[in-house]
């Protein structure tokens, strides 16, 4: 079966994100990018099951301008077959990139959708759940463990109670937690494969699909700097203080 990878272009993870002089948005310009790290994790679990033998091809996709190719140059460079590029450069919404997902399925057809849970940068945990839901396919969210038993797909789920496991009938759509592996690292001799391998390129509108926001960012501030903490040197104290400081007692 053939295996679809949505991946994100986002601020590297070990870089400290500021806020544009304006509070329009995050400065990005000279800021060093990566491929988003739960995406790094979907790549890895697709790669895994074309090494296993239950992928025949392994299909990365990307939203966004020019600069994204960088990352799916990357993602070859870890072993996917082919890399699609959906060409913006707006910053799509959720709803919006689960259409464009949603229209990239109807073509390729895959067997199963791997998706990171969330992007580190909006954090919102939605496209995924969206996905599933505009294809009709069934979805194993938060996935820590993945196997396949004949037609059906196995997938254990983090939850706030423990784990849960859920069958699931194939195609289906999975978006991965971060226990469910560790991605490997691209040798240089697939870096240079990589960058002669054929990379597609399509529009939204080449796919027929609407990205206008239906949101609009008022502004981005830094979050409040925390006061210092303090020492005291007795229980006794620690009440008096959360009594009348605090107020919380």
């Amino acid at each position: 079966m053939k295996v679809l990878v949505a991946i994100k272009r986002v601020v590297d993870a070990n870089v400290k994100v500021r806020v544009k002089a304006d509070n329009s948005a995050v400065e990005l310009a000279n800021i060093k990018m990566a491929i988003n790290p739960f995406c790094e994790i979907a790549i890895e679990e697709a790669i895994r099951l074309k090494e296993k033998g239950h992928a025949s091809e392994v299909l990365v996709v990307s939203i966004g301008p020019d600069t994204c190719q960088e990352q799916l140059r990357t993602a070859l460079a870890l072993g996917a077959d082919r890399a699609l590029q959906i060409k913006t450069d707006e910053s799509p919404e959720p709803l919006a990139v689960a259409k464009l997902l949603k229209a990239v399925v109807d073509q390729e057809q895959p067997g199963m959708v791997i998706l990171g849970k969330q992007s580190i940068d909006g954090d919102n945990n939605q496209t995924g759940q969206m996905l599933a839901a505009l294809t009709g396919m069934p979805q194993g969210t938060f996935a820590s463990e993945v196997a396949i038993e004949g037609d059906a797909l196995q997938v254990t789920r983090e939850i706030d109670g423990g784990l849960q496991k859920v069958s699931l009938k194939l195609p289906a759509v999975v978006t991965t937690d971060l226990r469910l592996n560790e991605p490997r690292y691209a040798s240089l001799p697939n870096i240079m494969k990589a960058k002669r391998k054929p990379l597609e390129t399509q529009t939204p509108e080449d796919l027929g699909i609407d990205i206008s926001p239906r949101l609009t960012v008022l502004e981005v501030t830094n979050p409040p700097e925390r006061a210092a903490g303090i020492k005291v040197g007795s229980v006794s104290e620690l009440v008096e203080k959360l009594k009348n400081d605090a107020g919380v007692l």
